[in-house]
């Protein structure tokens, strides 16, 4: 079920929030059980023979977490150690098994047959929340044992579907927190805001790119320079305002319920080096390989070339978890050598002294921004062919092109433009202008005006949205008629574009 949709905010949604706080007023765990029960309905309404693989993994998870804590010694790594291979194996042959056949019948030559192997939807971020509670559950973390509260950890619904990847030591004291058991219209007015924010994002924004990112993703050849990173843009900007949306409504939506979801994106597209983008894109994703993967391979406690080649393995990992392909392989590997790269400069840097300034900042931010939707380009294009089409075009090797049309309205300038070597081509002025009139307000959004959790800082909009959030003077939200009347308008805008709900782009990892 869509967050975008009319089933859910005019079915799903409002049936839930009855329920449930008429559930909590008899007690917190009546409430619970129905947001449990609720969270599964939502998860079945993708596709019902799924939810049998969904309800298996918990109580598979559930049964070794309570014999992890009961063993000792040798005895509880057996059991974790056990335990992490089975989810692996699980999401390795849902996610990953076709992949494997498709590239040994392609090194070998063997006839082999395709495995068509339906991906359920959720599983890399149930999978990731559980492999994480069991390792805290043998690090001696967890308390935790009530099963309602595990099941409802682990498919409360604002995050099931994709992420925020949660950590238990911050949601089972909310779960368990009888000041949720009533509603209270603050939570209600900043959930709203929130969720309607988000909803703007996703509907407005990120699918009215995605038509200038799609026509270039799907015939990719010979395109010149300006065209080829108009489509690379609208697809950076189309990704970001979609997840950073539906982070925003799972955020608003998980509020509703008086639940604090952590922060998921933070504007990381203002980030001035790579490693600042990682702490602000899909963060809770970046803090899980840190703490389970990057740090246990031994992080950077063993020297610079052990850190390096701990970052490429992380990130590579980090590429395969979001699609089994080459390509994201290659993204992922991408970013591992960006990471490398920024560690080793920022080390010159502090041993020449050397702070940057305002310029260092800007030089930071454009050269991290470039590198990123470079990246974006295997992300994005379904081959490798494709990929390597986009980025010649990108670096030039097609020239630079505008559509004659437009240059028959430049007067004088089109001569100076033929003496730079500027090239023109017949058709595609309006989607020429389109794509780069859309890439223009989005940067400004993104770029200019403060994000979600800023505009919302006053109100704790996610459990560590703290520091540097009093940025936002004059768009700090209030409950304020003016408030009302922008969010309200905003809310109408994004209801009148529900009538072609599309999917998350998130959904698909």
């Amino acid at each position: 079920m869509l967050f975008n949709s009319h089933a859910f905010l005019f079915g799903f949604l409002p049936v839930v929030l009855l329920a449930y706080f008429a559930a909590a007023r008899r007690g917190r765990e009546y409430g619970n059980l129905v947001l449990a029960l609720a969270s599964l309905f939502f998860y079945a309404w993708w596709d019902l023979r799924y939810l049998p693989l969904l309800l298996a993994s918990i109580v598979g998870n559930y049964a070794c977490s309570l014999q992890i804590r009961a063993a000792h010694g040798a005895a509880r790594q057996r059991w974790l150690v056990a335990a992490l291979a089975g989810n692996l194996a699980l999401l390795g042959w849902y996610k990953y098994a076709g992949f494997l056949a498709g590239s040994v019948a392609q090194a070998t030559g063997w006839d082999m047959p395709a495995l068509k192997i339906v991906l359920p939807i959720g599983i890399s971020f149930f999978t990731f929340t559980q492999i994480a509670f069991l390792v805290d559950t043998a690090r001696g973390h967890v308390s935790e044992s009530r099963f309602l509260h595990y099941l409802l950890f682990v498919t409360y619904f604002p995050h099931l579907i994709a992420g925020p990847v949660l950590h238990h030591g911050e949601m089972m004291p909310q779960f368990a927190d009888d000041r949720n058991r009533w509603p209270r219209a603050a939570n209600f007015a900043v959930g709203a805001t929130i969720f309607f924010i988000g909803l703007g994002k996703k509907v407005l924004i990120a699918d009215s790119l995605a038509p200038y990112a799609n026509v270039l993703f799907a015939e990719p050849h010979d395109v010149s320079l300006l065209v080829a990173w108009g489509g690379v843009l609208a697809y950076a900007f189309q990704l970001y305002f979609d997840f950073s949306g539906y982070s925003d409504m799972a955020i608003g939506l998980s509020r509703l319920f008086g639940v604090q979801l952590p922060l998921n994106f933070a504007s990381p597209y203002k980030a001035t080096s790579i490693m600042e983008f990682w702490r602000r894109w899909h963060m809770t994703l970046s803090r899980f390989l840190r703490d389970y993967l990057y740090i246990p391979l031994g992080g950077n406690r063993r020297g610079p070339a052990r850190r390096s080649a701990n970052l490429m393995a992380t990130m590579l990992l980090g590429g395969l978890w979001h699609g089994a392909g080459w390509n994201f392989v290659i993204w992922g590997g991408l970013h591992g050598l960006y990471l490398v790269i920024g560690q080793a400069w920022r080390a010159l840097a502090q041993r020449m002294g050397w702070r940057g300034g305002t310029a260092g900042a800007l030089a930071g931010w454009a050269l991290t921004f470039a590198a990123v939707c470079v990246a974006w380009v295997f992300f994005r294009a379904p081959d490798l062919d494709t990929a390597l089409a986009i980025l010649s075009g990108m670096f030039g090797a097609h020239g630079v092109q505008l559509p004659a049309t437009l240059g028959a309205h430049l007067g004088g300038l089109k001569s100076a433009l033929d003496a730079a070597g500027i090239g023109w081509y017949q058709g595609g002025t309006s989607r020429f202008i389109e794509t780069w009139g859309w890439v223009a307000a989005a940067s400004a959004i993104a770029f200019a005006l403060p994000n979600t959790q800023q505009i919302m800082h006053r109100f704790a909009p996610a459990l560590d949205a703290a520091g540097g959030m009093a940025t936002a003077t004059r768009l700090a939200w209030r409950p304020a008629r003016r408030h009302a009347v922008l969010v309200g308008t905003l809310a109408v805008l994004g209801l009148l574009s529900l009538n072609r709900p599309t999917d998350f782009l998130y959904f698909q990892f």
